[in-house]
Formats: C-alpha cells, structure tokens, sequence
C-alpha cells in the first residue's frame, strides 16, 4: 500500500508540474503574442517585397522551365523505348548522361559567353557577322569533337573497369562524333537564336537562354546517338572504321591546335574550357556508370526512367540559371568574388528556392502522367512526386553553395565565369543528381510499396 501511495503521490507530482508549465506557457505566448505578429507580419513584408522585385525574373525562368520540361519529358520517352539499342550496343548508357550534359555545357556556356557580351555591349542583338559571334561559334565546335573523343574513351574505360559488356572503342568513338556533330548542326542556330532574340525582345538571357539551350540539347541528343547509330552500323567493313576513327582522331588534334593558335579570344576559350569540361565530361560519364548499375531497377520502374532525363536536366537548368545570373553580375561589378553571401547573392539564391519548389513537384506529376498514357505500371502519383521533391530540394540546396563558390573562386583568379560555371556545376548536378534520385526513390518505393 506504501508503495502505491508514492506512486500516486509522483504521478500528482508530474502532473501539477506539466499543469503548472502548460499554464506557464500560454501566459508567456499570450504576453509575447504581438511580438509573434509583428515578426510574421515583417517576414510577409519581406516576402511580398521579395516577390514584387522578383516576379519579372521568376516569370521568365519559369516559362523556360516549363519549356524544358517538355524537351526533357521527350527525352525520357524516348530513352524508355531505346530498349533495342541500350542492347545491341552495350554500355551505351554509360555514354548517354555525358553525352546529353556535355551539349547542354558546350552549349549552355556558348550561350552564357553570348548574353555578357549582350549585356557589357560588346555584341550586338543581330544577326550580322562579328569576330566575337564567329570565334565563340569555332570554338563551341572544335569542343564539340574533343570532347565526344574524350567522352568515348572514358566510357570504353568505364565499362572495362566495371566490367560491363560493351561495344567497341571504335563504335563509341564513331558514335558519339557523329552524335555530337549532328546535334551541333541543331545547336549552333538554337543557341544564337535564343540568345541574340531573347535580348533583343527584353527578356534577360540569364533567365531564358540557358534552360532552353539545355532543353534543346536534351531533346535532340538521344535522336542524334540514334541517327549515329543507324549511321555506324552501316559501316561494316572493319578497315572503313579503322581509317574513319583515325581521321576522327586527327581531326580533334588539329582542331584543338587550330584553336589555340588563332586568335587571343579563341585560345582563352579552349584553354579554359577545356579542362573544365573534360572533368565535366568525367563526372556525366561517372553518372552513366551509375545507372548503369542500376538498370535493372530502372527498367522495373518505367516512371524513373522517364523522371531521369527530366529531374536532371531541370536541375541542371536551375544551376545554370543561377551560374549565368552570377556569372553577369560578376561580369557587370554588382557583386564581388568574395566568398561572403552578400545581399544580391541570397536574392538570386530565393529565385532559385522559389523555381525549385515549384517546378520538382510539376516534373514527378508529369512523369507519372506520361507513364500512365503509355501503358506502363507507374509507382503512383505520390511516389513519384515525393520521389521527385525530396531529391530535387537536396540536391539544390548543395548546389546553391557549389555554384557561388565556384564563381567567386574561378572570377578571383582571372577566369571567365562563363566558361567555369555552368559546365563544373552543371556536370556536378548530373553526377551527383542520379545517386540522389536513385537512394531516394529506393527509400520511398521500400517506405510506400506499390
């Protein structure tokens, strides 16, 4: 009886105290309330001021994003029926990532280059013949076959380090050439027209042209490996490929020595842009690697295969976006290369948030939409959405960080923002993007079967 008589004695004890600190509390919040209001009324202050500056930029990033959505929801159909291909030419999807991002960074910087020099007034928003537009033009192409060089060799590496079956150094060299050079015939006029147009009729270049350069390049890349493809396999005699590989081979030689032999503005070009984008191309190739491994699942999963070339590519465009929008104001002396967030940079930083929480949400509905329309078993419209959210907020928040660093840095030592940026962050986002999406969309499948 003694026992159970302290025993009430405690609980009456526990409950006056949580009473007396539950009384306590609602005093101290009624007494404080106003202070509540006020705060939450100078947040709203904040955020309406935030928006009200913001809305032309958000508006137009918007519409750009939703534009290459469209491009990347095309380019995960079609990648979910390259069945055939992905097996008569194994390891092609170890090419495919770095293939796709290294048109949106050849192409994304050319159209960066394009909208400072728009901006800075050294290029005019026409179509006439300048050195500057013609140099840039030289230049982007010249990267183009070094780069699809480079990239073939790694992905031969890559399959033979891991062991997956493959085809041919030759066929990877052939293939992602002719690839490149098919989807350039395309890029070259999208990229100038987007660029030059997009100023002339007042929308910034920041905010439109590398999203829909990206966009393009999502688009019309998975076409043009399979327009090589068909292309290569015509080539049956061995010695036929043999003798074109060494012209390809020469070609990317004289071409890179042309380059850096020229003219000044040529030779800054290729000289800084091309180590960054062979490390781009490195980690885009890395990222194929990865989905590689997982292929299995993928194809299991028809709505992640069609999420992949979306999620990656928005990412990627949101990272350009804001690379491109720096890169300007690095360029127009609105921000210094200190390594310090000042005003403008977390400003640009809410335009990034604020895209972001609309536009992962919009690509996980439309994944799940298009899988539906085609008749294959989806994961579910939550699924997809959360799978798509969650892993789209990770990763930008990383890259918010990775993007101002890299500019600031690249700025401080007397490099071109332009040809840093978006090629480094953009090539991080892919890589780093598939590991994200993957462990994620593994932990929702486990967490809400089907």
């Amino acid at each position: 009886m003694g026992r159970i008589r302290n025993l009430l004695k405690m609980i009456r004890y526990i409950a006056h105290l949580v009473t007396l600190l539950m009384v306590n509390s609602v005093i101290f919040i009624f007494k404080k309330i106003n202070y509540l209001f006020y705060i939450s009324k100078f947040i709203g202050k904040r955020f309406n001021l935030f928006f009200k500056d913001s809305k032309s930029t958000i508006k137009e990033s918007m519409i750009a994003l939703l534009f290459c959505a469209v491009g990347g929801l095309f380019a995960g159909v079609i990648l979910g029926n390259m069945t055939y291909f992905l097996e008569s030419f194994p390891g092609l999807m170890v090419l495919i990532p770095g293939a796709i991002g290294m048109r949106g960074n050849i192409f994304g910087a050319l159209g960066s280059r394009l909208g400072s020099n728009l901006h800075i007034g050294t290029l005019s928003p026409e179509f006439k013949r300048s050195k500057i537009l013609s140099e840039n033009i030289l230049s982007s192409l010249i990267l183009t076959v070094i780069l699809s060089v480079f990239l073939a060799f790694l992905a031969k590496g890559i399959c033979i380090l891991f062991n997956f079956e493959s085809m041919s150094l030759f066929d990877f060299t052939l293939i992602s050439v002719f690839a490149g050079i098919i989807s350039s015939v395309v890029m070259l006029p999208v990229t100038m027209l987007i660029s030059l147009k997009s100023f002339e009729n007042g929308w910034d270049p920041d905010n439109v042209s590398t999203p829909i350069i990206a966009a393009f390049g999502d688009l019309f890349t998975l076409p043009s490996i399979i327009l090589a493809i068909l292309l290569v396999s015509t080539f049956s005699d061995l010695i036929l490929k043999y003798i074109l590989f060494a012209i390809v081979i020469l070609f990317a030689i004289l071409g890179f020595n042309y380059g850096m032999n020229v003219s000044n503005e040529m030779r800054r070009i290729i000289k800084q842009s091309t180590p960054v984008l062979l490390i781009s191309s490195a980690l885009g190739i890395s990222a194929g690697g990865f989905l590689n491994s997982s292929i299995e699942t993928l194809i299991k999963n028809p709505s992640l295969l069609t999420l992949i070339p979306l999620f990656s590519g928005e990412s990627g465009n949101l990272v350009s976006i804001l690379g491109a929008r720096l890169s300007s104001a690095l360029h127009s002396g609105l921000i210094q290369p200190v390594l310090a967030l000042k005003k403008i940079t977390v400003r640009n930083f809410l335009i990034i948030i604020t895209l972001a929480i609309i536009i992962y949400p919009t690509i996980g509905f439309l994944a799940e939409l298009s899988s539906i329309a085609f008749g294959a078993a989806g994961l579910g419209f939550f699924n997809v959405i959360s799978i798509s959210t969650i892993s789209g907020m990770i990763l930008i928040s990383v890259m918010l960080l990775v993007v101002f660093y890299i500019s600031s840095i690249s700025y401080k030592k007397g490099l071109d923002p332009d040809n840093i940026i978006i090629p480094i962050s953009t090539s991080t986002t892919d890589s780093i993007s598939s590991l994200i999406l993957i462990t994620v969309a593994l932990a929702i499948i486990q967490l809400f079967p089907v």
